[in-house]
């Protein structure tokens, strides 16, 4: 894919602090120690391809809730890695604007996870100026995020996007497996 000239904005909208819509996301919010985990993680799986499909039909005008479970899901890093693999050529620009809103979307304390998989996407299009700026808005977020850390080591290196989306595509059904099959 090549760099789009036009410039995307990752600012934030009204909604990421609007009260009701970050109380919702934290009803979604996952921690290693939650009860019946893998049973939440396959909720949150299932919700990013639901929100996918709802996108593809609706655009920006899909379920709040859904988003909200989707962004509160991302909080388990086997939610968020599940969410890198769905992707695929046909379905691109349709998890390119769903990432992007959602990132717009996300409250403080949500964004970072949202940012990394918007950045993956960024820097699969050749877009590396931009998924820098996602990294930096998921820094922001939490200096401390492990994924970001990564990409940023990652995209730094020089290695083919190409190869990247590969190993993304390898690893997606061994995630699907341990959130599916456990």
């Amino acid at each position: 894919m090549t760099t789009e000239n036009t410039y995307v904005t990752i600012t934030a909208l009204p909604l990421a602090t609007d009260i009701e819509f970050v109380e919702c996301v934290n009803t979604f919010s996952l921690t290693a120690d939650s009860s019946d985990l893998n049973v939440l993680q396959r909720d949150g799986a299932t919700a990013v391809i639901d929100l996918a499909m709802q996108f593809a039909d609706r655009g920006y005008n899909c379920d709040i809730e859904l988003m909200s479970q989707v962004i509160g899901r991302l909080s388990d890093i086997q939610v968020r890695d599940f969410a890198m693999g769905t992707h695929n050529a046909e379905t691109f620009d349709i998890y390119w604007n769903m990432w992007l809103y959602l990132l717009r979307s996300a409250p403080n304390g949500y964004v970072a996870p949202v940012a990394c998989l918007f950045a993956t996407l960024a820097y699969e299009r050749g877009d590396n100026e931009l998924a820098y700026r996602a990294l930096d808005r998921a820094t922001v977020d939490d200096p401390k995020y492990a994924l970001t850390i990564l990409l940023r080591r990652v995209f730094g290196s020089g290695w083919p996007a190409a190869a990247f989306a590969a190993m993304r595509v390898e690893l997606h059904p061994k995630v699907t497996a341990g959130i599916f099959q456990a």
